[in-house]
């Protein structure tokens, strides 16, 4: 256990170990040996600093709460007196981290960042199943409670941002219905029934926890559980079109685990924007209880990517280099998607996985069917049940967690329990690159923009500039637990102007997106794109 004298660990204690890379596909750093959770849940908030958390009942962490606080809870299944933390906040720029605490237990919860920033956390387990608690952006602060802030319990559920700021909170075991925080508004206070998830629910397997679910160019939800999606009308209740069955009809959401991303959003000042969802991995129908019978059954290999305003809508599928169960699918700020962590055989759940995959795949949706697909640069560390990823301000990416037993357990097991905290850069941070690299020098971070506002972004590109190469685009960082990144969004933004105002230093003119059903008010990190290079991002608050 950790002593409180070293909550806030520094960067000098630590020694930054970069593995061997192959040139053009990624490099790994290890940040710390042991930052004392478990990353389960990650959320990148607008001050650069992540949260994570892991449950309260996994028993005794390696982090000690500071000042000799210590969590008493007589309701807590496992150890009613813990003085150490089970959530934090880590400091990218100083990579440093400290304690926080939690009160309830906030095991396979889920969330959305409020319009104003606040980190808003639904749901879990026991006593933390009907709980909300905010977490808002500071040097000092932690998590506030509100017990029985839901109208349902919510354990495994999918939050999703909306354009009016609620977020909306959808299912979770035993929860065939959704229900909208905060609760200022009398429709708030209810619950309202969703038979698709009644429909999507597997006897003895589930299959359609911690749906996939993204708010359409239409202002409609798409919502995929286990094989199949909707297109739904929250507002009314209703169904507005029923899309195909993913061809194969294996399961793709919780316990048989892929992932999904709404591919970016361009062309957004067109009449009518398109939309398309790319939904990679999962696990064979079957597998869970194979599993848990312990015979573990090679992962989906396949992705499916669905056009979902297309009026005739159907899933085109792709071929991985590989099978993956358990992975994260994470937007980069060139539009590009990696798929990292998870494992190759198995499902979620206790012990239910094997074969981890190391390698991440680069996945370029722009590129032709066939050539998609580049297998990057793998870590030295298996991250499986319970591990998540986050992209950060500066272009590279968090990864943490891996737990796949019930407490902590570091000894004699397949997959001990882990405490390592890296990051992975992709291959446009690498230092050939810096010459065509843009810096963005106004405006400057944390400003407020506009819906349709013009927006003026000055760079600097030390080599030459390709003008056609240019873009601008915008990220909603989103809430990351159990292989989903609820409420990632990526939005590009084309240039209309492009001019050179000094040497090396030119000024682009963008429209920022026209309406909240486009982008969901809040804080979003905006990058400039040069030949598929980004810059570091700035954070913006669009309102």
């Amino acid at each position: 256990m950790t002593s409180s004298l070293f909550l806030l660990i520094p960067l000098l204690l630590f020694h930054v170990l970069v593995s061997p890379a192959e040139a053009g596909k990624g490099q790994w750093q290890l940040l710390h040996r042991n930052i004392g959770i478990v990353g389960m849940h990650m959320q990148l908030l607008h001050n650069d600093r992540v949260v994570m958390f892991d449950r309260t009942d996994f028993g005794f962490s390696n982090l000690t709460l500071p000042k000799g606080k210590c969590r008493r809870n007589p309701h807590e299944l496992v150890v009613r007196k813990d003085c150490t933390a089970h959530s934090l906040e880590y400091d990218v720029a100083a990579n440093t981290f400290r304690a926080l605490f939690v009160q309830t237990d906030v095991w396979c919860s889920s969330g959305s960042v409020s319009p104003d920033g606040t980190l808003v956390q639904t749901g879990g387990f026991n006593d933390g199943d009907r709980a909300v608690r905010t977490f808002t952006p500071c040097g000092t602060c932690d998590w506030h409670e509100l017990i029985g802030g839901l109208a349902a319990r919510r354990w495994y559920a999918t939050n999703h941002i909306l354009p009016d700021g609620q977020q909306i909170i959808i299912g979770g075991r035993r929860q065939f219905n959704y229900e909208f925080y905060p609760k200022t508004r009398s429709a708030a206070r209810n619950t309202y029934s969703l038979p698709f998830l009644v429909q999507t629910n597997d006897a003895r397997a589930e299959n359609n926890l911690y749906p996939f679910v993204f708010l359409n160019v239409d202002g409609n939800l798409f919502i995929f559980a286990n094989n199949r999606a909707i297109l739904f009308d929250y507002n009314r209740n209703s169904v507005v079109r029923t899309y195909p069955q993913i061809p194969g009809g294996d399961p793709r959401c919780y316990p048989s685990t892929g992932s999904a991303v709404l591919l970016p959003l361009t062309n957004l000042r067109a009449k009518n924007v398109e939309a398309e969802v790319l939904i990679c991995g999962g696990a064979p129908r079957g597998a869970f209880r194979q599993a848990i019978s312990r015979r573990f059954i090679g992962a989906l290999k396949t992705c499916s990517r669905i056009k979902i305003t297309d009026p005739k809508a159907n899933w085109a599928m792709e071929t991985m280099p590989g099978a993956r169960v358990m992975s994260d699918m994470i937007l980069l700020p060139n539009g590009n998607v990696l798929l990292i962590n998870g494992a190759a055989s198995g499902t979620a759940g206790w012990e239910l996985g094997r074969n981890p995959v190391l390698s991440p795949f680069l996945y370029k949706p722009n590129n032709g069917v066939g050539s998609r697909f580049e297998v990057q640069n793998p870590s030295n560390i298996p991250r499986m049940y319970h591990s998540s990823a986050v992209l950060l301000r500066d272009g590279r990416v968090l990864v943490a967690g891996s737990n796949p037993h019930i407490y902590y357990n570091f000894t004699n097991v397949l997959f001990p329990t882990e405490l390592r905290l890296e990051a992975f850069s992709p291959s446009y941070l690498e230092a050939g690159f810096s010459n065509v690299r843009p810096t963005i020098m106004s405006p400057a971070s944390q400003t407020i923009v506009k819906y349709a506002q013009t927006l003026k972004l000055r760079f600097e590109v030390t080599g030459g500039l390709v003008r056609d190469s240019v873009s601008v685009t915008m990220l909603a960082p989103p809430f990351a637990t159990h292989s989903f990144s609820m409420n990632q969004r990526l939005l590009v933004l084309e240039p209309h102007d492009l001019s050179e105002v000094a040497k090396s230093t030119y000024e682009v003119e963008v429209t920022a997106p026209g309406s909240a059903i486009l982008a969901p008010p809040g804080f979003y990190l905006l990058f400039v794109v040069h030949q598929e290079i980004p810059s570091q991002g700035i954070w913006v608050r669009i309102v």
